[in-house]
């Protein structure tokens, strides 16, 4: 039944795909199929990236209601942002290499996780509640150190930081989307491969100790694909904080299991299944130009919202 489930989900996106590429499609056809299959590459990206993060990362912290951007990496994101303007002005800014402000941003939203991961379980995995809430202390830090610096800033440079401060897959490098593919493609292997050790994992730490399950190794294996992902995804395009919390709670209710061999690729397909059906609707259907990240935002706010109030006290 649930690969049958995932068929279906595949079967869709498929659909989704070819609704998005051919629609309207006009000469010369070659130049618009290449525009608009860059955006398509982000958009699949993304959305798989965060949907499978979002899954680990509910699994090691043992709560559906978290997302990896509680840590602080959307926090990070645009207190990176807001340093380089102030730092290099509005024109210097524009004028950073592409490539290069990619692979440095990856790299440092990379290394700022495994630090806070490694610094705060280097002595077992049983504390991921303070690894968890000093990632949201840090993350409220820098928010108001960006929200400071941005005081100071031109009008002109305030805009640059806004703009880079939510998503966009207008334009998008194919290089750096390469790059970030073959980033994602290794992390859902390994997550796969993991898949049956987390399925124990979600038991718990002591039932997973006591069926000989190297339960810490696992938790730093698991966060580590978990900070590929979300830092390959952010810096590409900039965050989007609730979509992981969409894509993983939609997986569970399509697929009916836990199993995380069927969950990881089903939340997968269905983050990006979520950004290609915003994107056409918005772009192909209505003709409109709007930001579909603050849509997500808001669709994810409200569920998360409606899960904390169904949330029964323990």
């Amino acid at each position: 039944m649930a690969e049958r489930r995932l068929a279906l989900l595949a079967l869709g996106l498929g659909g989704l795909v070819a609704l998005f590429l051919l629609w309207q499609l006009r000469a010369p056809a070659g130049f618009i199929l290449s525009l608009r299959a860059a955006k398509l590459g982000a958009l699949l990206l993304v959305g798989a990236a965060t949907g499978a993060a979002t899954v680990l990362f509910q699994t090691v912290a043992a709560n559906r209601l978290l997302t990896p951007g509680i840590v602080g990496f959307d926090a990070l994101f645009v207190f990176l942002q807001t340093a380089l303007v102030l730092a290099l002005g509005g024109v210097g800014y524009a004028a950073l290499p592409g490539m290069a402000s990619f692979l440095a941003e990856t790299a440092c939203l990379m290394g700022a996780a495994m630090a806070l991961f490694g610094a705060l379980l280097r002595r077992g995995a049983d504390d991921v509640v303070r690894m968890i809430l000093t990632g949201v202390i840090l993350g409220v830090l820098l928010r108001g150190l960006a929200g400071f610096a941005q005081r100071v800033l031109e009008p002109s440079e305030f805009a640059i930081v806004q703009a880079a401060s939510f998503a966009t897959f207008g334009a998008v490098d194919p290089g750096q989307l390469a790059i970030a593919a073959l980033v994602l493609a290794a992390a859902l292997a390994g997550a796969l491969r993991l898949a049956p050790a987390l399925d124990v994992a979600a038991l718990g730490r002591v039932r997973a100790r006591t069926l000989g399950l190297a339960h810490d190794r696992l938790v730093l294996a698991a966060l580590g694909l978990v900070a590929a992902m979300v830092s390959v995804a952010t810096a590409l395009v900039g965050p989007i904080t609730f979509l992981g919390l969409l894509a993983a709670a939609l997986a569970r209710a399509a697929v009916g299991t836990d199993a995380h061999a069927r969950l990881l690729p089903a939340a997968a397909l269905t983050g990006a299944l979520i950004l290609v059906a915003g994107q056409t609707l918005f772009e192909r259907l209505l003709g409109m130009q709007s930001t579909l990240a603050v849509i997500v935002e808001f669709a994810g706010g409200l569920l998360f919202l409606a899960l904390v109030l169904r949330r029964r006290p323990a």
